[in-house]
């Protein structure tokens, strides 16, 4: 094998070793180790009972061979005790493994959930290109493929090496000595079905892998090309009333079935390489199911071996065979494999720069302090490309304040909106929040999650965290009367509730939660001037005392705002004046 094969084939396992030691050595590590232990026993004990198989099968052909009746249902019922205690112990394999993988897949899966909502590193994610496509993809299929096929293929070979280790010995014994006439010397070899057996599984691995490896690569893409459809799906049912309303069903027809199409392309690429290595695999197969029948057959007819130890012989050898084109046998299982591992050691390697980058850069220090007001100073605000858009800047919020920020459309206003929830990572600077305030970010676009009416608008709060009593209140004081009645009622409310009563729910969350420093980024956007007059109203009313920052282009809301700040062009950047 070329060196450098080597040096990628010992790289990878050291990237398989590092995704897969974590978990057995976390809290689960005694669970863990328990049942991997007791599945391996019981592996150990199938190839045992295999090995008592194998000899059955020497006496029973030997006494059908000599027409010994008494022998010949002795063995049966013998037969019949070891399958019963074969079956037994291969189910309870199957079910002990499948309980670990599903305790691993869980575990992993709790890491990976961490990681990509630890730190907002979903959100900068989206924001930047990091090579990594499809997340909840990687988190949900890639995760369930890694942990069943690293289980399946680890316990396959280890199955296999003990069964090689119990069946070599037999095979030995059984194949006698093989006298062979090279250059007018005879060359007598010993045990050679062994050496037949290795020769034809490593000249035939090595086969498998030049035929099939190409679907490696073509596993990895179908994952990709599946998940961007399954996206573009979930992406237009989404959105479903804008693509309505623009009458966009051609374009969105031609993007789906274009997605489609690739995987169409992948597909029959797939079936093609897979063909070649299924008719390679068959025929491989095939031809050692007698390869020992024929090596044997000149013994067996010069009587130096009965029927059974034909068959034996037969059955060692294919077992022998079959341990060491382990291989070939799992190639395309170990080309799907490959390709969630490289699938997950890339989203990985992603979470990993995308929080460090975090770290490197410092981003915006958003923290609580022992202060009243919320101060931002030495602010600068980039654009994902580096472009800055605000320098150097400086302001405070005192307790009790009402601030309209204003400003041309694209100059800013909504990123100095994250950078104060601390969710923008592009920039330099310090923001201080109060530290025992309870604070709330209502931006343009409220987040609705699917489920109840009563848990959409308790959102972010717990369940039961609010009475029936006190959200119907909420909805009534945003004019959202007709809705107080299906409170238990499951939907999707941001594809049931227009854009404007979707903003009149989100102030409604204000009302309960009762933040002491309320920010709104364009929240009342959607509404005729009367029901944002109103929502300013019961905003003034319900929270006298809370601090309200607001983004707004309307000049009615300017009445409900006594300082006013204003970003006006300087030069390429912006600056915030007093307006």
């Amino acid at each position: 094998m070329p060196t450098s094969m080597l040096i990628d084939a010992r790289t990878f396992l050291g990237n398989v070793w590092k995704l897969t030691a974590p978990y057995w050595r976390s809290n689960e590590k005694r669970h863990a180790w328990t049942l991997l232990l007791t599945i391996i026993a019981l592996s150990l004990f199938l190839v045992y009972m295999t090995v008592l198989l194998n000899e059955w099968n020497r006496q029973f052909f030997n006494a059908i061979e000599k027409r010994i009746s008494e022998d010949f249902f002795a063995l049966l019922w013998r037969w019949c005790l070891i399958a019963v205690v074969y079956v037994t112990v291969a189910i309870y394999k199957i079910y002990l493994t499948q309980m670990l993988q599903m305790r691993w897949r869980i575990w992993l899966t709790n890491q990976y959930l961490t990681d990509w909502l630890g730190g907002r590193v979903y959100y900068r994610m989206e924001l930047e290109h990091r090579g990594t496509d499809n997340p909840d993809q990687r988190i949900a299929e890639d995760l369930r493929n890694f942990t069943a096929s690293t289980l399946s293929l680890s316990l396959g070979l280890l199955s296999e090496v003990v069964t090689l280790a119990s069946f070599v010995t037999i095979l030995w014994g059984l194949s006698g000595a093989h006298t062979l006439t090279v250059g007018g010397h005879a060359l007598t070899v010993p045990g050679y079905l062994v050496w037949a057996a290795l020769a034809y599984a490593s000249v035939g691995s090595v086969i498998a892998h030049y035929v099939g490896r190409a679907l490696i690569g073509i596993n990895n893409q179908k994952e990709r090309v599946e998940a961007d459809f399954r996206f573009g799906l979930v992406r237009l049912r989404e959105n479903a009333e804008g693509v309505a309303l623009y009458r966009g069903e051609l374009p969105e027809s031609r993007n789906l079935l274009d997605r489609v199409e690739r995987i169409r392309d992948n597909w029959w690429r797939f079936m093609k390489y897979t063909k070649r290595l299924n008719a390679y695999t068959n025929g491989y197969a095939l031809v050692a199911s007698v390869f020992p029948f024929f090596m044997q057959a000149p013994r067996y007819f010069s009587g130096a071996i009965t029927l059974g130890q034909l068959t034996q012989t037969a059955d060692a050898f294919g077992t022998v065979q079959g341990s060491l084109s382990w291989f070939v046998d799992s190639y395309q299982q170990l080309a799907a494999w490959r390709a969630s591992v490289d699938r997950l050691l890339t989203f990985h390697r992603a979470l990993e720069d995308a929080a460090a980058e975090q770290a490197r850069h410092g981003a915006l220090d958003v923290q609580p302090d022992d202060g009243p007001s919320v101060r931002a100073e030495h602010l600068d605000l980039l654009l994902p490309n580096g472009r800055t858009i605000l320098a150097d800047t400086a302001f405070t919020i005192e307790p009790g304040d009402r601030v309209l920020l204003t400003g041309p459309s694209g100059s800013g206003k909504s990123t100095l909106f994250r950078a104060l929830a601390g969710i923008w990572p592009f920039g330099r600077g310090k923001v201080r929040f109060p530290g025992h305030a309870r604070v709330l970010f209502l931006p343009q676009k409220p987040y609705i999650p699917v489920g109840t009416l009563r848990d959409a608008v308790a959102y972010p709060g717990v369940p039961g965290q609010f009475s029936d009593d006190q959200i119907r209140a909420a909805l009534a004081a945003v004019k959202l009367e007709p809705f107080t009645t299906r409170l238990d009622e499951q939907a999707n409310w941001g594809l049931q509730m227009s854009g404007g009563e979707q903003q009149r729910l989100a102030v409604a969350r204000a009302l309960l939660h009762r933040p002491d420093w309320l920010f709104l980024d364009e929240a009342t956007s959607a509404l005729d001037p009367a029901t944002e007059t109103h929502l300013y109203e019961a905003l003034q009313r319900e929270l006298p005392s809370a601090t309200v920052f607001s983004i707004a282009h309307q000049p009615a809301v300017a009445a409900y705002h006594g300082r006013r700040l204003r970003l006006v062009p300087d030069g390429e950047r912006m600056q915030l004046a007093m307006a």
